[in-house]
Parts: C-alpha cells; structure tokens; sequence
C-alpha cells in the first residue's frame, strides 16, 4: 500500500513574502546636469535657468529619476531643487543618486506604507530570488518591519529557506 504524498508547506501557517510583487512599473532614468554645467564643471544660474526652462520635462512621464552629476562639480542644492519642481508634474519620484539609490527609496516608500496586517503572528518567508531589480536595502527594511509582527522570519523558498528571526516564547 502508498503512502499518500502530503504537501507540508501547503499546509503550514506559512506566509511568503514576495517582494518583486510590489515592484511598481515605471522607466528607471538618469539625469545627469554635467552637460547643463560650462565645461561639465561650473553652474553659471543664467544658463543652467535656462537650459531648466527649455526642457522637455513630459519626457519624464510615470518615470523614476535620479538626479546626479557626474562631475566632480559643486552643485548648489537650488539647482536640484528647480529641476524637481519641474520634474514633479511628470515623474512618479526624484531623489539625487544613482539607480541603486533610486530603487532603494522607492521601496522605502513601498514598504512603509505597505499592510502587513496579513503577516501578522505567522511565520513568515521572505522569497529569494527575483526577475527584477528589489534591492538588497529593501530586504533589510522588510526584515525590520516584520520581526515586530512575525513569529519567525526565514528567507528563501519554502523547501530551502535560512532562518533568521524567531521570537521567543514567554
């Protein structure tokens, strides 16, 4: 006689947490002013005004833009400042960096305000492997959310995950 094949994670309190599933479309962008500078170096407010002006902000459309120089100028905060103004009726988020910055702060706002109602006294995994770019920041923030909640948080898949997080029993 067989013995029935019985799916124990299936059947477990179990609670994966995906991250990529929260991953918002949207054109990840660079912007970099270098070339609105005189010879890539210094900001002259008349020019760099005027090139803000003249640019074809709706470009920015539900994109996210990060905003840098590429130089080693020393870029005044108003300038960021007058191009997020502009940006701000096109883009979906600005902030100065790179792309691994852009990506971090976009999941910051993801996760803080993101219900976790449902992860709430359960054991929870928090999946692996992506297709997309969730950064490795955002593993970090979810992490700390949930070890407030969670009984336990793993990280993985459920046949092979690496436990990191059990609350203790009183």
């Amino acid at each position: 006689m067989e013995k029935e094949i019985i799916n124990r994670v299936a059947s477990s309190k179990l609670v994966v947490l995906d991250l990529e599933d929260y991953y918002p479309e949207g054109k990840r962008i660079i912007f970099d002013i270098k070339d609105w500078l005189f010879e890539g170096f210094v900001l002259r407010e008349k020019d760099f005004r005027e090139h803000v002006k003249q640019h074809n902000w709706t470009q920015y459309k539900n994109s996210f833009v990060a905003l840098t120089c590429s130089t080693d100028a020393i870029v005044p905060a108003w300038a960021y400042m007058l191009i997020v103004l502009e940006l701000e009726s096109f883009a979906k988020k600005t902030i100065i960096g790179d792309l691994n910055m852009l990506e971090s702060a976009i999941y910051q706002e993801i996760i803080n305000q993101l219900d976790l109602e449902p992860f709430k006294n359960k054991p929870v995994i928090i999946k692996g492997c992506s297709n997309k770019p969730v950064p490795v920041n955002a593993y970090l923030l979810i992490s700390e959310k949930l070890k407030q909640i969670a009984t336990s948080i793993m990280y993985g898949e459920a046949c092979s995950s690496v436990p990191l997080f059990k609350k203790p029993k009183i």
